[in-house]
């Protein structure tokens, strides 16, 4: 053929190249819906973007797309309507993706019309904007932050007071509950009236993190910031039905990593958390330090020991054999049904943990869920202080311990532990066994048993045994699960010891010691409780005799400075804003004549700043329960 024969002569089908053209676009959903909003044609972009197949969706209302907010206010038939009557819809909303996942859609809608004006369809056009919506928030905030900041100072002032409010109604509430437990009505006004002051922390919690809210740096980040700033997208990932609970831990240092990657590993993990629990239950995402030393990293080659942040998130699910334990972080291995995943959710987050310089490992239990815990070393700023070196020294007992523990390996691991540290050690495979022992007669100080064992006899109920045998018998769990996620879990009492999994030999020899001291250690103690607020005060000292300290109740800080000259404290237990001198300054010019006095600040703040570092005090934040104060003055 002559190169200059006419475009005409080459008899295209129009409409065949047309739809060709579409078909092919990647970057954009294209797709046509009858006038009815029934989808007729599917492009590759609707594919990759929504996630069906053509023969999935064809046939099917586009309403599918939409939240089920959005279904229940009928905006797919509201933007059709505005599409007739205007002759173009455009806009922005949330829509879902065929595994549940939702993105920010920029849609385009224009209705077709024949030859004769009669209505044929709608052309539909999605384009998927959910990194540009975050990128332009993060500019945004950038931006304004100095606004941010000034306005963040007026509602950290405001929440403050609020949780100052919220902490006397609450606390009196809680002790108004002790002397009405036989009356069902009352307690019921009771249980609604506290649930609404947590409503109210809650709601006083959110103000306070906007008055922090600070953008996040493009390399080093704080990972508690990240999993908060996660929480609402989570929640509407995994949906209604599975309960999600976030815990940070106080002191918590920094991390260098992809904070946008980090995103996508939290989210992947909650979906397969999410898909584990069919039936419902609970997701646990908690932050925390972590120290991986040299005795534990012999077991860990690819990691050496140093100062970690753990990330940990744990589901109620059907847990893993060891089989598939086994196997778990192999990509494409999977073993939900074809279609149903694509077996990348582990080995993507194991690979970001591994270019991170990080460590990862699975704890599972078939039939009680699993936890998975990512470790990334701890990121120094220049100007931070020098560290306090870690004490080594570690010290044992003569007491006898009974360690059950189904993991063989780890039961000779343990025995050897403890009895270089000088303790007597007996051991079971299983809590019948160890039951057996100890109805043998056999004296024994504390149990140490793994929370999940198998056989019919559950840990806690072995424990609960075990104090009837023994009532001055100490017990203390161990798990590959975090504790929040065991307590929370209802699988353990509050109030229980645990050592999670993995625990160094300084650890164990620590905590061991702290449960049999604290037998030794029950006398009591006193406190100097300081609060100008008087309702607030009163509620205080209650809380504290009911728990068994001997109390003295002040305003000021010049009538606390005058009851310690008067007589010995082992705690001060002060409000930070107090009138004259401020609650900081008390414990400065305390801890400078009490040098042993242990100091506990209670503030509506989340943070103490820069002022009181170096008085070791500890935070009681407002509004708090009895189980809380606990917690603090221990």
């Amino acid at each position: 053929m002559s190169s200059k024969t006419p475009f005409s002569a080459f008899q295209f089908d129009e409409s065949m190249l047309m739809k060709l053209l579409v078909d092919q676009v990647v970057d954009y959903a294209i797709f046509m819906l009858t006038p009815e909003g029934i989808v007729a044609t599917w492009n590759a972009g609707a594919r990759r973007i929504k996630g069906y197949a053509a023969d999935e969706i064809i046939g099917q209302h586009f309403s599918r797309f939409y939240t089920e907010e959005d279904r229940a206010s009928g905006l797919p038939g509201q933007v059709l309507e505005a599409a007739l009557r205007d002759g173009k819809f455009e806009g922005e909303g949330w829509r879902v993706r065929k595994d549940g996942s939702r993105f920010r859609a920029s849609v385009v809608i224009d209705p077709i019309r024949g030859d004769a004006g009669e209505l044929i369809g709608f052309a539909k056009i999605t384009r998927d904007v959910t990194q540009r919506v975050q990128l332009e928030e993060t500019r945004n905030a950038l931006q304004q932050a100095q606004k941010l900041e000034a306005v963040g100072k007026l509602t950290g002032g405001v929440a403050h007071d609020f949780n100052n409010i919220l902490q006397v109604v609450g606390g009196n509430l809680q002790l108004l509950r002790d002397h009405l437990a036989n009356d069902p009505l009352a307690d019921r006004y009771l249980k609604s009236s506290i649930e609404a002051v947590a409503r109210g922390a809650k709601l006083s919690s959110q103000l306070l993190a906007f008055a922090r809210k600070q953008p996040l740096q493009p390399i080093v980040v704080n990972l508690g910031r990240v999993v908060r700033d996660m929480e609402e997208l989570v929640r509407r990932a995994i949906g209604e039905t599975i309960e999600v609970e976030i815990v940070v831990s106080g002191g918590l240092w920094n991390t260098t990593l992809d904070p946008y990657q980090l995103e996508n590993v939290i989210l992947n993990l909650a979906i397969n958390g999410r898909d584990a629990m069919a039936n419902g239950g609970k997701l646990t995402i908690e932050v925390g330090n972590a120290l991986l030393d040299d005795s534990y990293v012999q077991s860990a080659p690819d990691i050496t020991p140093g100062q970690f942040v753990m990330l940990a998130i744990t589901d109620t699910g059907t847990g893993m054999t060891k089989e598939v334990l086994d196997r778990a972080v192999e990509p494409f291995f999977t073993t939900k049904p074809e279609g149903q995943g694509t077996g990348l959710g582990l080995s993507m987050a194991f690979g970001f943990v591994k270019q991170s310089g990080g460590h990862f490992r699975i704890y599972s239990e078939l039939g009680h869920g699993t936890t998975i815990k990512m470790y990334f070393p701890r990121a120094m700023e220049p100007e931070a202080l020098i560290r306090t070196p870690i004490s080594t020294e570690v010290t044992g007992g003569t007491e006898t311990v009974l360690v059950v523990e189904d993991d063989i390996d780890v039961q000779n691991t343990v025995v050897e532990m403890l009895q270089t540290l000088g303790y007597k050690v007996l051991k079971a495979d299983n809590a019948e066994s160890a039951l057996a022992v100890l109805k043998s007669g056999v004296q024994c100080d504390l149990l140490f048993t793994d929370v999940v064992m198998p056989g019919p006899l559950r840990s806690p109920e072995l424990a609960r045994q075990a104090k009837e045998l023994f009532p001055d018998i100490e017990v203390l769990f161990t798990s590959g699960y975090t504790q929040n996620a065991i307590i929370h879990g209802g699988r353990l009492d509050p109030g229980v010891h645990l050592l999670s999994k993995p625990y160094t030999r300084e650890t164990l020899a620590m905590k061991i010691k702290q449960v049999l001291d604290a037998r030794r250690q029950a006398q009591q103690r006193s406190v100097l409780a300081v609060d100008d607020n008087a309702d607030s005060l009163q509620m205080c000292c209650e809380m504290l005799e009911l728990m068994g300290y001997q109390v003295r109740g002040v305003g000021t800080a010049e009538e606390a400075l005058k009851a310690l000259t008067a007589a010995s404290f082992d705690i001060l237990l002060t409000d930070v804003s107090l009138p004259g001198k401020s609650g900081i300054e008390l414990a400065k010019i305390a801890k400078q004549q009490y040098p042993a006095m242990r100091v506990v600040f209670s503030s509506g703040y989340a943070d103490l700043g820069e002022e009181a570092k170096g008085l070791n005090a500890r935070l009681l934040q407002k509004p708090y329960d009895m189980e809380a104060m606990k917690k603090a003055l221990e």
